[in-house]
């Protein structure tokens, strides 16, 4: 328990053999469910994570790979079924300071958020440790995902470490969560959808010696590109819908 409320926590994990051990042991004790969900791993990552002696850890697996997004979606829908109240998301690389779990649940448990999603920028001195080419497509993704959902104050669109609360998670889960690269601008569009609200948290980032990203550019745009324009379709077609619900009053001319 963490102030009072139940939290779980889902660890999305795909070929991470070397890494998930050390993850689910960083986890707090103040967390009640650890959910990793094992994507169609063919390191032994399923394997080395049912090993650990956790307190309240389950092991989900997916039989075949389907993307980050769609095991965060796997991992929020048993936290919702079982009951947990706020639910964070770590990575199961160990590239999320767990120091940084407790501000970013504390948001969400007060009732002050609907949603707390870490920045990376916003930590002293964060950008200089953000590999180049991470730093350059994180910020060119948040300019656009700022005017994609109209949350104008989030500048580290991409970062996965987050918190939500059940309304959050219910307005999330509504429909298949875009599967993988991508998912954090899809998701911060549902949420706007539902006028949750959503803060920046300022998170460490962590790089280790050997980082190496998985994502191809050439992959992405064009899914990240529909994403963006779904998302600023929405977000203007809720404008119009508001101006056209405001109660428009004829102006009388007196007589002269």
């Amino acid at each position: 328990m963490f102030r009072g409320r139940r939290i779980a926590i889902v660890v999305p994990a795909f070929n991470e053999a070397d890494k998930i051990a050390r993850t689910i042991r960083s986890v707090p004790g103040f967390v009640d469910h650890v959910i990793v969900v094992n994507d169609a791993s063919v390191d032994g990552t399923e394997k080395i994570a049912q090993r650990s002696q956790r307190r309240g850890l389950e092991v989900l697996t997916h039989q075949q790979n389907r993307g980050v997004g769609a095991a965060i979606a796997t991992g929020y829908a048993r936290a919702h079924q079982i009951g947990a109240e706020v639910t964070a998301v770590m990575a199961g690389d160990s590239q999320m300071d767990p120091a940084d779990l407790a501000t970013l649940l504390g948001v969400v448990a007060a009732g002050e958020a609907d949603y707390a999603k870490g920045n990376r920028f916003r930590w002293p001195g964060g950008w200089r440790v953000m590999p180049p080419s991470r730093l350059l497509g994180n910020l060119v993704l948040s300019f656009l995902t700022r005017l994609s959902s109209g949350y104008a104050h989030i500048s580290d669109s991409q970062c996965g470490y987050t918190a939500a609360n059940r309304r959050a998670l219910g307005a999330m889960l509504a429909v298949p969560v875009w599967a993988r690269y991508g998912y954090p601008n899809d998701l911060l569009a549902r949420l706007a959808a539902a006028d949750a609200t959503v803060v920046d948290v300022p998170v460490r980032p962590v790089y280790g010696p050997q980082w190496r990203s998985g994502i191809r550019i050439t992959r992405v745009i064009i899914p990240i590109s529909f994403l963006l324009l779904r998302g600023f379709a929405q977000r203007a077609l809720r404008l119009v819908g508001r101006i056209a619900a405001r109660p428009w009053r004829a102006r009388v001319v007196p007589p002269s």
